[in-house]
């Protein structure tokens, strides 16, 4: 003699129930962007014109490249290793330290991005910058 309470459902669950989900999204929602409003204020400025220029022009840059034959380029010239340290030496010699932008092959040696950084580095060019692709 077995007693029975409820119905007998034996399947379980057969859906979810997504209404309280959409609930805390709406709610959710509702905050995020109440919050955004009154984080970022829109307060209509009128700002003053002003005749000052910049007196500090951003420094320029030297672009040397390293192609997978361990070719050393100047810009767009090819050039040794030591006109590279030459030109780095004059380079650094400027009131205003230009940037190094290093663009090297990724079959490039190792030995000769040391060889450029430390031309560099020697010429007192701290600032250098490893351009990629994106």
């Amino acid at each position: 003699m077995a007693f029975q309470l409820g119905e007998d459902n034996d399947g379980g669950m057969n859906e979810m129930n997504l209404i309280p989900l959409i609930d805390i999204m709406l709610v959710l929602m509702i905050i995020f962007l109440v919050t955004a409003t009154v984080a970022n204020p829109s307060i209509p400025l009128t700002l003053p014109q002003t005749a000052a220029e910049v007196v500090d022009q951003p420094p320029k840059a030297i672009t040397v490249s390293i192609n997978a034959n361990n070719q050393v380029a100047w810009d767009d010239q090819v050039i040794s290793l030591d006109e590279l340290k030459t030109r780095l030496q004059e380079a650094g010699q400027e009131p205003q330290k230009p940037t190094v932008q290093l663009r090297a092959d990724k079959e490039a040696k190792y030995d000769t991005v040391a060889q450029v950084m430390s031309h560099a580095s020697e010429a007192g060019l701290s600032d250098i910058a490893f351009v990629s692709d994106n």
